[in-house]
């Protein structure tokens, strides 16, 4: 593919929306590794140790889905590869529930972490299922060939899923700062982080920002 005639500003959300997976990313291939590696076992990770695989899978396949669907909203590549969004939603789609249906099984039936609220579980919950929801609204509206709805729901479905991202650019400086911070606070930077994301979703649906960069092919099903 040939990306000389490529815009800088083309590449540039996708670009933002990579940087945003890195931490998670690295924190994630870390846990793996110690997974792998076989400890060092604290209290603090051994639900995974004892229950691996749910976060073996929420690991890898969130990875994939925040990797390959920030691409998504690449105009140049869309331009290029017309056929391309249909064969990575193929495969973003089944990812993105495993990521979801993950993440819930890993909230009800790993034990409670210390500094997480109630309030915290409940969002969890309420993330999860609503990803879930989307993805599956967004693939029946484009077997539909309703455009239009499959952007915008999978456009929401993209921004639950990046929630951890936008978290850490919220949590992140007031840990580095104090080391640890309150429930309350700690409370405000998980769903705040989720509810930003898709703020600035809804925004650009509304606004009708995002249909360039990701309206599907003229044949228009996944």
């Amino acid at each position: 593919m040939n990306m000389s005639t490529s815009k800088p500003a083309d590449w540039l959300v996708p670009g933002l929306l990579l940087i945003l997976c890195v931490v998670p990313a690295a924190a994630g291939v870390a846990r793996l590794v110690m997974l792998g590696e076989g400890g060092p076992l604290t209290p603090d990770n051994a639900r995974f140790f004892a229950a691996p695989w749910p976060v073996a899978l929420h690991i890898v396949s969130a990875i994939f889905y925040s990797v390959i669907g920030a691409f998504q909203f690449a105009p140049a590549l869309r331009r290029r590869r017309p056929g391309w969004h249909r064969a990575s939603g193929r495969m973003l789609v089944p990812t993105g529930l495993v990521a979801a249906l993950s993440g819930i099984w890993m909230t009800l039936f790993y034990p409670h972490v210390e500094g997480d609220s109630v309030q915290v579980y409940w969002v969890r919950l309420l993330v999860g299922w609503g990803m879930v929801a989307a993805l599956l609204l967004g693939f029946a509206a484009i077997r539909r060939r309703e455009i239009s709805r499959h952007r915008a729901w999978m456009m929401r479905a993209y921004a639950l899923g990046m929630g951890a991202g936008t978290q850490v650019v919220l949590g992140g400086p007031l840990l580095i700062a104090f080391g640890s911070t309150s429930e309350f606070v700690r409370t405000l930077y998980m769903a705040g982080g989720w509810g930003l994301n898709l703020a600035i979703a809804e925004w650009l649906i509304h606004r009708g920002a995002a249909a360039r960069p990701l309206a599907v092919d003229n044949r228009g099903v996944i």
